[in-house]
């Protein structure tokens, strides 16, 4: 009977034995082994492994001699700061952590254990793709897992790490779920290398230009953060994880603020400039407004031009969406809608309440733009916001022009509260294009052109360029003072905690893709 037990040990500790030195290395940077980045993800001591003995059963091409016990990827379950999550990470020491049969059942079953328990699921990837030997029963694993990323998408949070290679058809399972992490210099997502580029097409590009962390944060957007190293990015996750559910069900998790403030910011107007038409840092503000300063932005270097994130009001955590007016002016274009409608959407579906800051002068002009089809793309954050259910407040505190006004979560779209602060302005269009076009015959025909648009261009903004037409027709709720503003919106949130709001019955809509 011992001598069972014993040899049972042996395997075991066979299958938990760390890679030799030097074989998780890409070039000089240090990486991390597959155990080390469970052990640094999760609580001490929380980790329980699921199908270790697992071992893939391919016998083409010489595959009966290669591979080891649990495959090229190790699943279980644990703890992140006492709350349990699910995991998979890929072991690039094990055939380069291919994906085979045996490797796809291993993910998709936790993926399902997690659904069944309600509980996020995360995966640290580094993956050299399909395993060839294994033919279709290779693809066929894929497929497995994007169904699961697609069924489960808005019923479990789903976190990916980029720790290594994601080639091939390994990088549509992070592109599907929630938020993508990637390590600079060892996280690398690309559907064809460098390799077959250059044979194929005929142009030389490394690894880094092709498909890393830089081009993914800040050109593509198919990363939400950028991390220097394998170990920031497993700080990130564990951070980005405090910020949320545990399911669509659960409601968000609360943190007992340090300093628990809720009296007035007489400091808060100072950071506006004194002309409207400067840019300023939107950051600034949030940073007044959440709790303890702390906020976690999403796709920080992509689609600049708004402000999409995480932080807290009095311990609860909120969405906040925001235009940047230090980024041209704060308009939205193609890239800023869709990262701003996929973030809404994500808030929506696991009942994080939504805050809008709203300094916007319109949709991104121009023939580049048009042709980028930024009429789909704006359609999409219209969408967004019309369609979610969770609690909508929103704070203009600037600038709220055209459409793009209405685009920023206004009361016409289903906005619980819109609040205004007494240097709003909210009209079709800035009073300067306004003149223009209301008195262009006026105009031509002055005698002294300049004083007469001089003097139309201050009666528009009498009449337009404040939030109080607006208010007197009921568009908006409240102009406030601006050092209450974090106030109101604690207020409003705890207000609207229960908020239930019954959709027409369908099976679902058909977002402008």
């Amino acid at each position: 009977m011992q001598e069972k037990v014993d040899r049972f040990r042996e395997i075991r500790e066979q299958v938990r034995r760390p890679a030799p030195p030097g074989t998780v290395k890409e070039g000089n940077i240090p990486r991390l082994g597959a155990r080390a980045m469970i052990g640094q993800l999760l609580d001490e001591g929380t980790f329980t492994e699921i199908n270790m003995l697992a071992k893939h059963r391919c016998t083409d091409f010489g595959m009966e001699n290669k591979g080891a016990l649990g495959d090229s990827v190790i699943t279980g379950y644990g703890k992140i700061a006492g709350r349990p999550v699910f995991l998979y990470v890929q072991d690039a020491t094990v055939m380069g952590g291919s994906l085979g049969a045996a490797h796809a059942r291993k993910i998709a079953g936790v993926m399902d254990m997690a659904a069944k328990a309600g509980a996020p699921v995360i995966g640290l990837c580094d993956s050299a793709g399909a395993r060839i030997q294994e033919g279709t029963d290779a693809l066929a694993g894929y497929g497995e897992i994007f169904y699961r990323n697609t069924r489960y998408s808005g019923v479990i949070p789903q976190i990916t790490g980029i720790m290594g290679i994601s080639a091939g058809g390994a990088v549509y399972s992070p592109a599907i779920t929630d938020f993508v992490v990637q390590a600079d210099k060892t996280g690398y997502m690309f559907i064809t290398g460098p390799a077959i580029i250059k044979e194929v097409m005929g142009q030389d590009i490394t690894m880094d230009e092709l498909g890393g962390a830089h081009v993914h944060t800040q050109v593509t957007g198919s990363a939400d953060f950028f991390a220097a190293t394998q170990a920031e990015a497993l700080v990130l996750i564990r951070r980005l994880m405090s910020y949320l559910p545990q399911n669509n069900l659960s409601g968000v998790p609360r943190v007992e603020p340090r300093s628990p403030v809720k009296e007035p910011d007489p400091g808060l107007l100072s950071l506006l400039p004194a002309s409207s038409k400067r840019g300023f840092d939107m950051r600034r503000i949030i940073g007044r407004l959440v709790d303890d300063g702390e906020f976690m932005e999403v796709k920080a270097d992509f689609a600049r031009s708004v402000i999409v994130g995480f932080g807290r009001f009095d311990g609860w955590t909120a969405g906040i969406v925001a235009n940047q007016p230090q980024v041209f002016a704060g308009v939205l274009d193609s890239d800023s809608t869709d990262k701003a409608a996929r973030f809404v959407r994500f808030c929506d579906a696991f009942n994080i309440p939504l805050v809008n800051l709203v300094d916007i002068p319109g949709f991104m002009p121009g023939v580049q733009e048009e042709y980028k089809g930024i009429i789909r793309h704006g359609a999409k954050l219209l969408y967004a916001y019309a369609e979610a259910t969770v609690p909508k407040i929103t704070v203009i505190i600037r600038k709220a022009y055209g459409g793009a006004y209405i685009a920023m979560c206004s009361k016409h779209l289903g906005a619980d509260l819109v609040l205004a602060w007494p240097t709003a302005e909210i009209a079709v269009m800035g009073p300067e294009g306004a003149v223009k076009v209301i008195f262009k015959k006026e105009l031509a025909q002055a005698q002294d052109p300049e004083k007469t648009r001089q003097d139309r261009i201050k009666e528009y903004e009498d009449k337009f360029a404040n939030p109080y037409d607006a208010a007197f027709k009921m568009h908006i709720d409240d102009v406030i003072d601006p050092s209450e503003t974090r106030i109101r919106i604690i207020s409003a949130l705890e207000i609207l905690a229960a908020k239930k709001q019954e959709g027409i019955f369908k099976k679902h809509g058909n977002i402008p893709l």
